[in-house]
């Protein structure tokens, strides 16, 4: 393990790099962010091979397939990375934004402006692609990230860190604007969100245990999120085809990801036209599913034997990760709103429905990150909703929430102007 010593030096480092980029100008840090974009491209053999070593690795002790998903690189999910960087180095930049500015009865000018907050660390599992979009948004607004990515990555995430290091110094800025941590032991962490003074910010990515290890170990501030137990709700209005294209693509479309359906909640006066067709949808998959005893009644009945089994009181609240789903049948929209309010995390939630005043009051009583109407919750994602990239989801209140972007990694200061005004 490193000394705390040695990851001091790293804050150290950090901190002396964030001075440097709150002060970049924006046409610096978009050719920085371009040039990154495009060693992802020309690289792309490098950044494969070591991709590679992760993969062995990881199916030599058998992680599951859903992971390794996540953990996967390729040709076409590096282009979108790159396309990606390209997209945030064309976004305004937020760094120096006027919020509001008044003229108080003294005349004293008073203004707030925005500054990126400092020294992010972010601590993160098997996704590779996070050491690009991470570094990609603290490079635009002007901070500086030390990233902690777990083991499983290692390769892939030092591989892609590297050249963005090499971005930054090819274009006069601190390569110590990304620095990467190695060492695997999760003790390290403990020590590193301890650094009060030295890290602004933490953001833990992964599964709970690392975000309730983060939280409970933490003396600076944290953004957690990312558990995504995300529920569709399919109304006794809804069109089935509709629904089924919805509820279908937010399952399947990448099931290993955070906004992926977890529960399809569907009212009793619909059921018997929508989950008969919905089964022999997921069948061909096949998506497994964990019924309550009325929707596996009615599929054994209409449909007969097939990848539905009894659920347990487990599967609803659960962020399956997988080709698998829970199904309830309800009587009311009330109904599934309670449900959504015991089980769901705060990730992503979604009605189908015809209905204008039904959509109106579902996203008006569903308190979560975000809320759809008639959309499948996979748009959740920081690209999806014009932020070129994310931090991560937020799934708390305080400071951000939702996709985290790059006014997400700003605060404010005052900034007051006089002409000789004193207080009496």
């Amino acid at each position: 393990m490193l000394e705390v010593s040695t990851l001091t030096e790293y804050a150290e480092r950090a901190r002396h790099a964030a001075r440097s980029l709150s002060h970049c100008s924006s046409e610096v840090k978009s050719a920085i962010l371009r040039d990154l974009a495009d060693r992802l491209t020309d690289q792309q053999d490098r950044i494969l091979a070591a991709n590679a070593g992760d993969l062995a690795d990881a199916r030599r002790v058998g992680m599951d397939e859903a992971l390794v998903d996540r953990l996967l690189l390729s040709e076409p999910r590096l282009e979108a990375m790159a396309a990606d960087v390209r997209r945030v180095a064309e976004l305004p930049d937020p760094v120096g934004e006027e919020l509001d500015e008044r003229v108080l009865p003294n005349r004293l000018v008073v203004k707030r402006r925005r500054v990126p907050l400092g020294v992010i660390a972010v601590v993160y599992e098997s996704r590779p692609n996070v050491t690009i979009d991470v570094s990609a948004l603290c490079i635009r607004s002007g901070n500086a990230v030390i990233l902690r990515p777990g083991k499983e990555s290692r390769r892939s995430s030092t591989a892609l860190a590297e050249l963005a290091r090499l971005a930054l110094a090819a274009h006069g800025a601190p390569a110590d604007g990304v620095q990467l941590i190695h060492d695997p032991d999760r003790a390290l962490v403990a020590d590193l969100v301890r650094m009060r003074g030295q890290i602004d910010l933490v953001v833990p990515r992964g599964g709970a245990g690392l975000i309730e290890f983060v939280r409970d170990h933490a003396q600076v501030p944290v953004v957690a999120g990312g558990i995504g137990v995300c529920h569709t709700y399919v109304h006794a209005d809804a069109d089935p085809a509709m629904a089924l294209e919805i509820v279908h693509n937010a399952k399947t479309r990448r099931p290993s990801v955070c906004n992926a359906l977890d529960t399809v909640l569907v009212h009793r006066q619909i059921a018997p036209a929508f989950l008969p067709r919905l089964a022999a949808r997921w069948r061909e998959v096949p998506v497994e599913m964990r019924c309550c005893p009325d929707a596996l009644r009615l599929l054994e009945a209409q449909v007969g034997p097939g990848p539905w089994i009894a659920a347990t009181p487990d599967d609803f609240g659960r962020e399956f990760l997988a080709l698998r789903a829970a199904v309830k049948i309800v009587d009311s929209m009330q109904e599934a709103i309670d449900h959504i309010e015991r089980y769901g995390s705060g990730h992503s939630e979604a009605i189908v429905t015809e209905s204008g005043d039904a959509g109106r009051e579902f996203l008006e009583r569903v308190d979560a990150a975000a809320v759809y109407v008639n959309a499948s919750t996979g748009f959740t994602d920081g690209a999806q909703f014009g932020l070129g990239a994310e931090l991560g989801i937020s799934t708390q209140k305080l400071h951000a929430r939702g996709p985290i972007g790059l006014r997400e990694l700003t605060s404010y200061k005052w900034v007051i102007e006089g002409t000789g005004q004193i207080r009496e």
